[in-house]
């Protein structure tokens, strides 16, 4: 499977990405409108449990275990990987290996030197190809949509059927492209630009849509961009975010482990090269920024949508003239122990965090690293790199050595203290710069208060112990 339009031939008509993708995935129709797609891609990892117990209820087998992958990241510890203190997590941990035995699906395991968060772990394995569709237990699926993918994430029970028949029932969503041309200034980057267009369109603003990604901005973005772009997407409420596949995105896939390799890649390529949105294809909706507009962000609230440039000052609820809307601010504002027209470039933190799906690539690292390189953090911290690849070619970079100079702990590959469920958590009442998605109360530990923004801007955060702009600190820096 070399990611193309291998399952039946669309009609020749204009379209978008999205509707290439679905169109060539769609097995059949039903008169309501779902159509049973084929899934090319599949992730399991620890949660999964849920879906391989009513595999097993039933008496069921796993359809296609060569196009199923298992990868630890949610529960995996990243420190004292050889004695794991809760019995619960050694135990899901061991119940993935034990499943994906079983069935015969391929396993990243916590001792795996591939091993990694899924959506790090699978473009860099080069599972993650243009014009698949993919579905993973886990909403960031929508990273892998960076490659030209109909990457969603799934349910328990639609794990379960996906394992069982390796296709899924769904509901074609509408289109939305957002467009950001322009070039940005310096210390502006993918995180700012995701975070801006949730400030814009809200937390809701793309439900039911499949976002497209385009304009010069976006073609300008490395991978790691790409996806840290098509990561957030679901904090926007998108089912998916994709961009579509270019040369850079062939330069990056070609050599990697599961690639096509020879002539098949570039019979590959010439497929991919088909899949961009045709030039007068239709979106149900379309939105433009500025890239020159964009300043470096961070969010102030409990919900992504409450990001601000960062000099900017915190929302007032009392100007606001819809009673709901100021509401929602007090109450952000009294759990984040914030105070209404507080300078965001006052607010002190208590500790960084440096990881996850969304920002803990190798490009990411070496952009904190360009900040503390030669400095030191004022607060605590931890960097978490997205797979042990990562780990191992940010050590023969000696990224390590800059963190932990500056004074941060550097940890092996997982989830980390995004999702606070592995022993990596923000004490409560503490404020933490983090590299994450989310940034709802409790997501990093209960009582946790967390803002989000780039790797740089947390680099810049630990320097000066507050949130910062991180500008100044690039002067003279490559």
């Amino acid at each position: 499977m070399t990611g193309s339009a291998d399952r039946g031939q669309a009609a020749e008509r204009p379209g978008s990405l999205f509707d290439k993708l679905w169109d060539s995935h769609v097995v059949v129709e039903r008169p309501s409108g779902d159509a049973l797609l084929w899934i090319d891609r599949h992730f399991v990892h620890e949660g999964s449990f849920h879906a391989f117990n009513q595999l097993q209820a039933r008496g069921g087998t796993v359809a296609e275990p060569g196009l199923t992958f298992g990868i630890a990241d949610h529960y995996v510890p990243t420190r004292n990987r050889d004695r794991i203190q809760q019995p619960e997590i050694a135990r899901m941990i061991d119940d993935l290996g034990s499943n994906t035995a079983r069935h015969g699906i391929e396993l990243f395991g916590m001792q795996d030197p591939r091993q990694g968060i899924v959506h790090v772990v699978g473009p860099e394995q080069g599972l993650t190809l243009p014009g698949l569709t993919m579905v993973c237990g886990d909403s960031h699926t929508s990273t892998h949509g960076a490659f030209g993918a109909y990457a969603f994430g799934i349910g328990a029970s639609e794990v379960a059927h996906v394992l069982m028949t390796q296709t899924l029932w769904q509901k074609k969503p509408r289109t939305m492209r957002i467009r950001i041309d322009g070039t940005p200034i310096a210390g502006v980057g993918a995180k700012d630009f995701i975070l801006s267009i949730i400030a814009r369109i809200g937390a809701d603003g793309a439900r039911g849509h499949a976002v497209e990604y385009a304009g010069a901005a976006v073609r300008a973005l490395p991978m790691a961009g790409r996806m840290t772009m098509c990561n957030m997407s679901i904090e926007a409420g998108a089912r998916c975010g994709l961009i579509a596949p270019d040369e850079t995105t062939f330069r990056w896939i070609e050599g990697r482990p599961f690639a096509p390799k020879g002539d098949a890649f570039a019979r590959a390529v010439a497929d991919w090269r088909r899949l961009p949105s045709d030039a007068d294809a239709a979106f149900d909706r379309e939105i433009t920024l500025d890239a020159a507009q964009i300043a470096p962000v961070v969010t102030w609230g409990t919900s992504p949508e409450d990001a601000l440039p960062i000099d900017a000052t915190v929302p007032d609820p009392a100007r606001e003239t819809d009673e709901g809307r100021a509401a929602t601010l007090r109450d952000a504002l009294d759990y984040m122990g914030l105070r209404a027209g507080q300078k965001l470039s006052e607010i002190a933190i208590d500790r960084v965090f440096i990881g996850s799906c969304t920002n803990a690539r190798i490009e990411d690292l070496r952009a904190a690293a360009s900040v503390l390189a030669g400095r030191k953090a004022r607060v605590p911290g931890l960097v978490s790199p997205g797979s042990s690849l990562v780990k191992r070619q940010a050590e023969e970079e000696g990224l390590d050595r800059i963190f932990t100079e500056a004074g941060l702990d550097w940890v092996e590959a997982g989830c980390s203290m995004c999702v606070g469920m592995n022993g990596d958590t923000v004490p409560a009442g503490e404020r933490c710069a983090s590299t994450t998605n989310r940034n709802f109360r409790g997501r990093q530990g209960p009582g946790a208060r967390t803002h989000l923004m780039s790797p740089a801007m947390v680099a810049a955060a630990a320097v000066v112990g507050r949130l910062a702009d991180v500008r100044p600190m690039l002067e003279g820096r490559a």
